[in-house]
């Protein structure tokens, strides 16, 4: 055998290996307390593409790769229900090629789960796409509606895409809803308005989200900015981690995963 040989065989000797460990992991986790409900706050994509010399869309890009390998792990994992911040209201703001660039790629990417789909089909994923969605292009809301209803009928775990999306619109249209439903009451009651009639109107729970176990935000920015601040209480962990989003992976994951296992345990034991 020549040394290319010897060479490619070790590699994909050491890439099996590495796929087998993967799944030993992943096995050994599962057989803990599992989240049931996670959210990932996906930023530093803008500031990995300058890393690397290349333009903010790409760095978007490589995000959305990370997000199949993450949703992926958490598939596996048993975990219920996945929520990720893709665009925020206020990104309008920022540069207006970029904005394009983000919408083409939205475009892209929900095109490409109508068309086949196949991660969200073999682990039965309901897409939901949460967020004031008449701020979008026309044509990415139609694709919008393509993609949730090909998952419709997916009833194993789900998938909520907040864009665009921010906690106060979420909770401003709970509260205006909760209010209404009141008032079509025959006899006004103030008492109808309830913290839990309200979070039961928030995006989240009627796409039938369960509360929020794990927060967790990339490229080492310390706040929530905007996103899921309601749900975000005394029962979720939230993890701020340093690495950015298109760089996140398995081993970034893991010690937030075991952190949560140890504190499930540790409430259990008290």
């Amino acid at each position: 055998m020549t040394w290319p040989g010897i060479l490619g065989w070790t590699v994909s000797l050491l890439a099996f290996i590495k796929a087998q460990l993967v799944i030993l992991l992943l096995h050994v986790l599962s057989a803990g307390p599992i989240p049931r409900h996670v959210a990932f706050e996906m930023d530093g994509n803008r500031r990995f593409a300058r890393l690397t010399g290349r333009r903010a869309v790409d760095g978007h890009s490589d995000g959305f790769h990370t997000l199949k390998q993450v949703l992926e792990t958490c598939m596996r994992l048993n975990i219920h229900c996945v929520t990720v911040y893709a665009f925020a209201i206020e990104n309008f703001n920022r540069p207006p090629d970029e904005v394009d660039a983000l919408m083409k790629l939205a475009e892209e990417r929900l095109v490409e789960i109508a068309q086949n789909g196949a991660l969200l089909s073999q682990y039965g994923v309901r897409l939901n796409v949460l967020g004031h969605r008449k701020l979008l292009p026309v044509h990415v809301q139609v694709a919008i509606d393509k993609a949730e209803g090909m998952t419709r009928q997916n009833n194993r775990a789900i998938l909520n895409v907040c864009a665009p999306y921010a906690s106060r619109h979420e909770m401003t249209l709970a509260v205006q809803t909760v209010v209404q439903q009141a008032l079509d009451k025959e006899s006004f009651d103030s008492l109808l308005i309830t913290e839990q009639i309200i979070e039961e109107n928030l995006m989240t729970s009627l796409g039938g989200s369960p509360p929020l176990d794990i927060f967790i935000r990339t490229s080492g920015v310390k706040r929530l900015s905007g996103f899921l601040q309601w749900q975000c209480c005394e029962n979720t962990q939230i993890h701020m981690v340093n690495t950015y989003w298109p760089d996140f992976g398995l081993w970034d994951f893991v010690p937030i995963l075991l952190d949560y296992q140890r504190k499930v345990w540790a409430q259990s034991s008290n």
